[in-house]
């Protein structure tokens, strides 16, 4: 594997050093102030390549900006409404500048309104630890009282509902505030989080759109950049829903195995791919994280490891990294197996990029703040268990 590490750019408090120091071998970026739909111009492209390169004090960093995350797709594009089509055109020239700039993979997500949803950033572990946490009721409390969705409570099983609706009782205006802008953020990094009204006018005009047209809506905008892709030698590949399930009565269509083999089959090239998120898939119990790595290896073209641990409502949390539902040493071992596949075949790419992904906040970073699921020190301590493991098996050939 290929060991990356997310920035949000000069705005985030781990510096260009404190990267180089973890000893990654790349970078994963995007530029997070860009609106959605909107070009991402070759001189910002270089811009942000420049601040890689760059440590504080103005010396080399010894990095650069390998993998895209997010070049984001409109919700134009997703509903075919407005100006969804100058937006593929927009996009089509983003993916030429960052061909031009040497950056080959690029991921991105097809999840409707909200790019991934956690009702509490910060959730306090019995060491002090902080994660991220998704609680089924305090979402329902959000979704039935909060937004006042229209038939939201039928969304729910009816222990849900009575609980919400003690937790809400129990919330102050300012625990309700906390609640909803954990809930409406947005990606990460993202300067575009949205109010309630957006969310309730975005609701509004995906109310006709079922799971069926989503997918084909994707399915047409993916017929139209992966051909542009493969001409550039790019490798696209999606991040599955966060989490796995449907939310706000709105379709969910990259959350299981099956929604993966229809998209990577309805548009059959090397440039349609798949981000494998042990994290978000992990969410799901019937996901098998290292049948799915057998199965779909060949399209995997960047990884995303952290883990969860679920409960039986449907409510999960983040765990540290070797911990949670998902085996992860058999995991990696099926990452191994893939990458000696394609040494076998003679692919260039035979070394997919692997990020930790988001982490527990211990230790310092407690006292810096920065980006929630993105701290300092849990990821160094999730990458340094990752990295442990993969050398194991190699050393072992136990991955065979």
């Amino acid at each position: 594997m290929r060991h990356t590490w997310r920035w949000f750019g000069p705005r985030d408090p781990i510096r260009p050093e404190d990267i180089a120091q973890a000893g990654v071998q790349g970078v994963v970026s995007a530029l997070h102030h860009v609106p959605n739909g909107q070009v991402w111009t070759a001189e910002a492209i270089a811009r942000r390549q420049a601040e890689v390169a760059m440590a504080s004090d103005g010396s080399p960093s010894g990095l650069a900006w390998e993998v895209v995350e997010s070049l984001p797709v409109s919700e134009d594009i997703k509903k075919q409404k407005g100006e969804w089509r100058a937006h593929v055109a927009a996009y089509k020239t983003s993916l030429e500048h960052l061909a031009g700039a040497g950056i080959r993979v690029i991921c991105y997500n097809f999840m409707p309104v909200l790019d991934w949803t956690r009702t509490d950033l910060r959730w306090r572990r019995p060491t002090g630890a902080r994660t991220m946490r998704f609680d089924i009721a305090d979402f329902a409390a959000f979704d039935i009282h909060l937004l006042q969705r229209p038939g939201a409570a039928q969304d729910f099983a009816p222990a849900v509902v009575d609980t919400a609706a003690r937790r809400l009782a129990a919330m102050d205006d300012s625990a309700r505030r906390a609640l909803a802008d954990a809930i409406t953020m947005g990606l990460p990094g993202s300067t575009e989080a949205m109010d309630m009204g957006a969310v309730r006018d975005h609701l509004a005009e995906y109310g006709a759109i079922s799971a069926e047209r989503l997918r084909s809506h994707f399915i047409d905008f993916l017929s139209e950049v992966v051909p542009l892709a493969e001409r550039l030698g790019l490798r696209l590949c999606c991040h599955p829903d966060d989490p796995p399930f449907p939310l706000l009565g709105l379709p969910r269509i990259m959350s299981t195995a099956g929604d993966y083999a229809a998209v990577l089959g309805a548009v059959g090239s090397p440039a349609n791919g798949m981000t494998l998120c042990s994290g978000s898939l992990g969410a799901r119990a019937d996901n098998d994280l290292p049948a799915m790595m057998d199965r779909f290896g060949a399209k995997v073209h960047f990884l995303h490891l952290r883990n969860v641990r679920r409960e039986a409502d449907g409510s999960f949390f983040e765990d540290e990294h070797l911990e949670g539902e998902t085996d992860m040493v058999a995991l990696i071992a099926a990452v191994l197996r893939e990458e000696a596949r394609r040494r076998a075949e003679g692919r260039p790419d035979h070394e997919i990029p692997m990020r930790p992904d988001h982490g527990q906040e211990i230790a310092d970073d407690l006292r810096r703040g920065g980006q929630p699921g993105y701290p300092l020190v849990g990821r160094l301590r999730g990458l340094a268990e990752l990295r442990g493991v993969e050398r194991a098996l190699k050393v072992t050939g136990a991955f065979a």
